[in-house]
């Protein structure tokens, strides 16, 4: 194959609505890249790993790797996304896709195959968000960092999420080909039932998100108290709880602020220990907000090296120090406590499969999606959803569930 020759071309432009196109000329550059790709692709392919992919300039005839069909097709727009493409870093090439710079069609789930082929050294940036707290102070952060996460329009979450609680957690499936909906009803009401919840108890929900918990606790006639920082998340809560006359309630205070004045009957925490990765000051604070004999439910992602987010997440996702469950890590700090641990279970299936379906959900919705808040966020909540999908399936990433019981 030969490079295609320069020729007046257009670059991509992010729009509300879309992407607009003004004329450049062909980057020189992309032959060079296309030569790279070349020699790093002989080696991937051998490995057996790679699956066949188009690379094109623009409009031009693609050139091929692998053998077959592509999965998907990358195409280069300017030379930001030859840039990006060549560097061969992971979060580079992320992100000149989400500012359209180069653009991926096909099967987004196989473009995660790429992986092993890119790296992700970003010393300097891992170590400011872990001394971002430090100098600052963790609640803080991590109200700037949840706002840069939930403070989006509804609308992209709704997109997503499962129709029936609007759940930001993994889901428990009995049967890969169940609904995420059913998935997610038998998590809530595994919570409820591990902590004994009962009519006219007080529960207090860490993390109060679009509802899930609030909502399905609330019509059992427990009184929840869901603790949210963020603006958008708190603003849904109201409207919810007056539309539904839930015996619930929306606070908006950080965890460790967080001063009620009486003791709760029992603590749900779906998927929020990520944020809250100073282990032994979450667990403090259980101790402090909950009565004795009381128990706590909690679940979270996963992995076996604490802070081992991807830099895009840590910079696109989750801005700070927000970190997977270290379950060796937490288990140490569980064992100074007075606090039981009534079980653990194994999620990890069970995440990849709510992370496919939420991908699956957003693709789904892409023109409601990219209305209300644009190409790029929609992109970027792309390459989010099937990234995830993809650590789980890999076990790059793990999930749980515990319990834990207050004597």
């Amino acid at each position: 194959m030969e490079v295609a020759e320069t020729q007046s071309q257009t670059k991509g432009v992010i729009t509300a609505t879309g992407i607009t196109r003004e004329k450049i000329p062909v980057d020189p550059g992309f032959t060079r890249l296309i030569n790279l790709l070349r020699k790093v692709c002989a080696r991937y392919y051998a490995s057996g790993r790679g699956v066949p992919v188009d690379v094109r300039w623009r409009d031009e005839k693609p050139f091929r790797f692998g053998q077959g069909e592509p999965a998907f097709t990358i195409t280069i727009n300017d030379k930001t996304g030859v840039s990006a493409f060549a560097s061969l870093d992971g979060l580079a090439f992320v992100e000149a896709y989400i500012l359209g710079h180069m653009d991926i069609t096909g099967d987004m789930d196989a473009l995660h195959s790429m992986r092993d082929m890119t790296t992700d050294n970003h010393p300097l940036y891992y170590f400011w968000n872990l001394a971002k707290p430090l100098l600052f102070g963790q609640t803080k952060m991590d109200r700037s960092g949840i706002s840069t996460h939930y403070d989006n329009s509804p609308e992209l979450y709704l997109g997503l999420l499962d129709g029936r609680h609007r759940c930001y957690s993994q889901g428990v499936f009995l049967r890969d080909d169940e609904s995420l909906e059913d998935a997610m009803t038998r998590k809530i009401e595994f919570a409820i039932d591990a902590v004994g919840a009962k009519p006219g108890d007080r529960v207090l929900d860490i993390g109060g998100g679009w509802g899930a918990f609030n909502e399905h606790a609330g019509k059992k006639g427990i009184r929840v108290t869901s603790l949210t920082i963020s603006k958008e998340s708190e603003q849904f809560l109201q409207k919810m709880i007056k539309a539904e006359k839930l015996p619930t309630e929306v606070v908006n205070c950080h965890l460790y602020e967080y001063e009620p004045g009486f003791k709760f009957d029992a603590i749900v925490n779906l998927g929020v220990t990520e944020h809250l990765p100073d282990y032994a000051r979450s667990l403090a604070t259980y101790q402090r907000l909950l009565k004795p004999g009381g128990k706590v439910y909690l679940d979270a992602s996963a992995c076996r090296e604490k802070y081992k987010f991807h830099s895009f997440i840590t910079k696109h996702i989750y801005p700070g120090n927000c970190s997977p469950l270290c379950l060796h890590d937490y288990m140490k700090h569980l064992a100074k406590t007075p606090f039981r641990l009534l079980g653990v279970w194994d999620d990890r299936h069970s995440y990849f499969l709510t992370a496919k379906h939420w991908a699956l959900n957003l693709e789904r919705n892409r023109e409601a999606v990219v209305r209300a808040c644009g190409e790029s966020t929609f992109r970027k909540f792309q390459v989010y959803l099937w990234g995830t999908a993809d650590v789980f399936r890999r076990d790059i990433m793990q999930a749980y569930r515990w319990v834990l019981e207050l004597p």
